[in-house]
């Protein structure tokens, strides 16, 4: 067989891909496993015994299994509501509503949790103006598993917003209009003939809502409190103590085989295909108009109470951001109270601005790096289709099946000593660290999407451009390229927002001279350090993500395509 140019770089493009999943993907995390059951040169059930015999342990896991399944069940209804109030029925102001409903696109993570602490927390505005009104309010009010299931179920809904909205395009107007015709009533079509069109992607968010309830960190580290603490903030705790490093590990594979059982279940539900079809030659939905008055103010009402819990952790942490120390901590606004010394303060302060600008280089170099890697890996299992191409494409999802702690552990226990095929280099501790541990979480969802972008290119483009004389690179950069370059860009966008304030792999990765912005935000508002100096730099943090994340979506959505065309 003769040697191409083409064939080489191919065989190159498979070494190196071919490494990668085995030294980052693949070895770390069945070392992590081995770590557990093998120590000091024999098989030991150490681990298991420990966790098991642990009080707070057990405890934990049995605070995550509870909140999973529930907030799946909150987080369902209020999606699903969200998507009804603005795309389905006839309700006013709804264009209003659908921004507010979209603020935790801009606004999310632990960044979204310590402004529902300040406000409902203990000694946050809305508490405090409760107690003076009520002589013996509970302070303490907001902390616990109920707390948690609050802010966690309005600040995971995104993915309703942004899958639900869509799928919502595909019900047939026709459809809905026969239903009519034949007598059927407003909770008949929506139950016969909406809702089956939903349940793909209902059953696909529902599993991301189950796996992010799981593996909670934020939310219950910040409003758990000492009587509701889950599974990831425990492994937090003994991941920092050296002898407790194996039971880290083992409580996060228990999250990554409680996340493979519910994937499973997913499939068989998925292959049953149950769901109705509709017509082929679709017409666009028109809003329904709710006939029932009653019921009609009672939706708006509704409508607007959610819009008032999504907005107003928004516009008090803005309006705090301008205010003095004595104001966030007492909650009384008065005009004299407000400055711009908070953002001053963060801009002059190299130690306050550092973990913005950390977060901003990490989440960009891990968001370009997973764009590069999954277009040549797309580009290579649509061309060529063989067991190689196959197998890569399958081992790049492996993060989807693991939780985001299992995989940082598995990288600190396999890199923290020099090993050969890394040139006996020590990662852990590293830059580099951090950001391929953001790259790897990223790589599942931006190599589903770009797959799909790339199986829409219609092959005689290309066939084309050959006959023509092109070059393969040059078609790839001339032709494939431009096609591909909005959803690349959408994505991109995607994961820069996602990872500027991540947290769950920041914990345990980040060197302590390189803080990135989650774990800053998270060692200011600790009850031991959250003072209002504190609390008014997280704010000032808050809304420069807001303001970042918010022009990237602009300048990735605003130029050409709608928000609303409305994938996100």
């Amino acid at each position: 067989m003769k040697l191409t140019r083409s064939k080489i770089i191919l065989g190159l493009l498979y070494t190196c891909l071919l490494w990668f999943i085995t030294v980052f993907l693949i070895v770390p995390n069945l070392n992590a496993a081995l770590s557990v059951f093998w120590q000091n040169g024999s098989f030991t059930m150490r681990a298991i015994d420990r966790v098991f015999n642990s009080e707070r342990a057990v405890n934990s896991l049995r605070n995550s299994f509870l909140l999973a399944p529930i907030l799946s069940i909150t987080v369902g209804f209020v999606g699903v509501s969200l998507v009804f109030i603005t795309e389905y029925f006839r309700i006013r102001g709804s264009k209003i509503l659908r921004h507010g409903y979209m603020t935790t696109l801009i606004y999310g993570g632990i960044i979204l949790v310590s402004g529902y602490r300040f406000l409902y927390g203990h000694g946050g505005f809305f508490t405090n103006t409760l107690a003076a009104i009520f002589a013996n309010f509970n302070t303490g009010w907001f902390e616990g598993f109920w707390a948690v299931l609050f802010v966690m179920t309005f600040a995971t809904t995104g993915n309703h917003m942004i899958f639900l909205r869509s799928a919502m395009r595909a019900v047939d107007f026709q459809t809905i209009e026969a239903a009519k015709n034949l007598g059927a009533n407003q909770l008949t079509i929506l139950r016969r003939v909406v809702l089956p069109v939903l349940t793909p992607s209902l059953l696909a968010v529902t599993t991301f809502t189950f796996l992010t309830g799981l593996g909670a960190t934020s939310a219950p580290l910040l409003v758990g409190g000492r009587n509701f603490q889950t599974i990831s903030p425990m492994i937090i705790s003994f991941s920092r103590m050296q002898g407790s490093r194996d039971l880290a590990v083992f409580m996060a594979m228990i999250l990554g085989l409680a996340s493979l059982a519910l994937i499973g279940i997913l499939a068989q539900l998925e292959k049953r295909g149950y769901y109705l079809s509709v017509s082929k030659v679709k017409t666009n939905i028109i809003k329904q108009k709710i006939n029932n008055p009653v019921l009609n103010i009672l939706i708006h009402i509704y409508a607007y109470g959610l819009f008032l819990i999504y907005v107003a952790p928004v516009i008090a942490v803005i309006i705090f951001s301008f205010t003095d120390a004595p104001t966030i901590a007492t909650g009384q606004l008065r005009l004299s109270s407000f400055t711009l010394e908070n953002y001053i303060n963060v801009f002059t302060n190299m130690r306050s601005l550092r973990p913005v600008l950390v977060s901003l280089m990490f989440s960009f170099s891990a968001a370009l790096g997973a764009a590069i890697l999954v277009v040549t890996v797309c580009r290579i299992i649509t061309k060529f289709k063989n067991k190689v191409s196959t197998f890569i494409e399958y081992t790049l999802m492996i993060p989807w099946l693991l939780p985001n702690m299992l995989i940082a552990l598995g990288l600190i226990t396999t890199y923290n000593m020099p090993r050969w095929f890394m040139l006996n280099r020590v990662l852990t501790g590293s830059i580099f660290i951090m950001i391929l541990g953001y790259l790897i979480i990223r790589i599942p969802f931006t190599l589903r999407i770009t797959r799909a972008a790339f199986f829409a290119i219609d092959d005689a483009l290309e066939d084309a451009a050959k006959n023509l004389g092109a070059k393969t690179l040059y078609t790839f950069f001339r032709v494939i390229l431009p096609i591909i370059l909005p959803t690349m860009l959408a994505v991109f966008a995607l994961n820069f927002n996602g990872l500027l304030t991540e947290f769950d792999m920041s914990v345990l990765l980040y060197h302590p001279l390189q803080l990135p912005l989650g774990v800053q935000i998270q060692n200011l508002t600790i009850a031991d350090t959250a003072t209002a100096d504190n609390t008014a730099i997280t704010f000032v943090y808050a809304v420069m993500m807001m303001v970042i994340s918010g022009l990237v979506l602009y300048v990735v959505y605003g130029r050409g395509t709608k928000l609303a065309h409305e994938d996100t």
